[in-house]
């Protein structure tokens, strides 16, 4: 049976204690943890818990412990509280957790420890991550209420999910202003006051340079920037005034100035980034749609490997505000299908390798599901060339979809986060969504066809012996050619 709270107890032993820890979040399937020492891991061992399926990062600040979906939020949760509990007995308040003294936005540990987090790409990350279960909510209310809209049903309740739908992109801009805050170490409701700027209505009244803003210009990504200035801002004069006049000075100050930036520069600047990201997008898949769908669908299973995936979202939540779909999802979540097609392979060629066969069943729902990490930490990268045979299947599902992108039908998703058939409520294209499911379903086969035909024939080392199986091309009295010890699934 599952002991989240033991796994949680393990964790926190194994990266130095509570206080080697601080700052705690999650993903779909990753606990992402801020250490003060990263010498302090015991990789090692952190990887041979029951449970954890991979370790990312290990000797950087930034550690990501891969402990699969539904799981990663009851153990975030348990070390969360275990955290809490062993602050409150050390008689002190965690750096990192967000507390604030009189107002401040971070306690005084907080810029040298950020200073000391991970690549600028993956923090820019942690902004969204916190984001994804609300798109995903409402992309799929969405999508009920488009099949409604289409279909003639329920006239009098598709206004409402509409609304539903719809209210959380209208003010996302503040969300990503308050999360940038948070973490960049500055007062996060400075951060979303700053960032609601971008999508006031009031805005169209200012004029600059000649021309009228318009609501919401610039996206997630003016937001970003603004809530980004306004760290700064805040930080620089915490640093400097009193504390008499700081509680009133401080937040005025940021929010002028950042507001101020935000409608005389950051807006236009964002919105030209912004627009030159969808006509890009645009431009890459009705040109080099076949090509650029076998790059991005190959690549992508190392970019999930290094944790690195998380860095697209801001281009997929810019693509959604803009289109009303990202054209690059559907590319993507070919990899994880090439990645079931060789799981597959691997699974029918072991045939006798009980141990590796169970953990392919138990891994290949979630894989089905576009959660690839079970599959990758369990089973193709232990094997070596399963793991590239995967990419390859990756690659052709990805030139399948491309394909027809260069013919005018191109397929979005509404939302982030799910892929695989978890993506198919949530498709839709310029032709409609019928189209994009039935192109979509097609670059799955083809994914998942192509994943296992090159792992059988490529995914093994010639003349090494499937586990507990007869070695081809064997010597008479049992001998084999082949290294002794090896298996299939060893590097050549």
């Amino acid at each position: 049976m599952r002991n989240d709270s033991a796994t949680a107890s393990d964790v926190l032993a194994l990266t130095g204690g509570p206080a080697n820890i601080s700052q705690v979040t999650h993903c779909l399937t990753r606990l992402r943890l801020t250490l003060a020492d990263p010498a302090a891991v015991d990789e090692e061992s952190l990887r041979a818990l029951p449970g954890v399926l991979g370790v990312i990062g290990a000797g950087t600040p930034s550690l990501q412990v891969v402990l699969g979906p539904g799981v990663v939020d009851t153990v975030t949760a348990e070390v969360e509280r275990q955290l809490a509990v062993a602050a409150a007995r050390a008689g002190g308040v965690r750096a990192g957790t967000g507390a604030v003294d009189a107002g401040r936005g971070s306690d005084a540990t907080a810029p040298e420890r950020t200073r000391r987090g991970g690549a600028v790409l993956r923090r820019v990350a942690n902004v969204f991550v916190p984001l994804i279960p609300a798109l995903i909510g409402c992309g799929v209310i969405a999508g009920i209420n488009g099949l409604l809209v289409n279909a003639g049903w329920l006239p009098g309740l598709t206004p409402a999910l509409a609304a539903i739908a719809s209210g959380f992109m209208a003010l996302i801009a503040v969300f990503v202003g308050y999360q940038t805050a948070k973490e960049f170490g500055g007062t996060p409701i400075l951060g979303g006051a700053v960032a609601a700027v971008v999508v006031y209505p009031g805005v169209a009244k200012v004029t600059a340079f000649g021309m009228h803003l318009s609501p919401g210009q610039g996206g997630v990504l003016g937001a970003l920037a603004a809530a980004l200035l306004a760290t700064r801002v805040e930080k620089w004069c915490r640093g400097r005034l009193p504390g008499a006049l700081d509680v009133l000075l401080t937040p005025t100050v940021t929010v002028l100035v950042a507001g101020l930036a935000t409608l005389y520069g950051l807006m236009y600047a964002a919105g030209a980034v912004a627009t030159a990201i969808g006509t890009g997008a645009n431009w890459l898949l009705t040109t080099t749609g076949a090509f650029a769908g076998l790059l991005l669908g190959g690549l992508f299973l190392p970019l999930v490997m290094l944790g690195l995936h998380q860095a697209l979202i801001p281009i997929h939540t810019t693509l959604i505000e803009q289109q009303g779909y990202t054209v690059l999802l559907p590319l993507l979540a070919m990899a994880g299908a090439g990645q079931v097609g060789g799981a597959l392979a691997v699974y029918v060629r072991l045939r006798h390798d009980t141990a590796l066969r169970t953990t392919i069943r138990s891994a290949l729902p979630a894989g089905l599901l576009g959660v690839g990490e079970p599959l990758i930490y369990g089973v193709s990268l232990p094997l070596g060339r399963p793991f590239i045979t995967a990419c390859v299947g990756g690659s052709a599902g990805g030139a399948f979809v491309g394909f027809f992108a260069m013919l005018g039908e191109k397929v979005g998703a509404t939302a982030i986060g799910p892929s695989g058939w978890a993506l198919f409520p949530l498709l839709t294209g310029n032709q409609g969504p019928a189209p994009a499911i039935a192109i979509y379903a097609g670059g799955l086969l083809t994914a998942y066809a192509t994943g296992f035909a090159a792992t059988l024939a490529f995914g093994f080392p010639r003349g090494r012996t499937p586990r507990g199986g007869s070695p081809r091309g064997a010597m008479p009295g049992g001998e084999t050619p082949s290294p002794a010890g090896r298996t299939p699934g060893d590097p050549a």
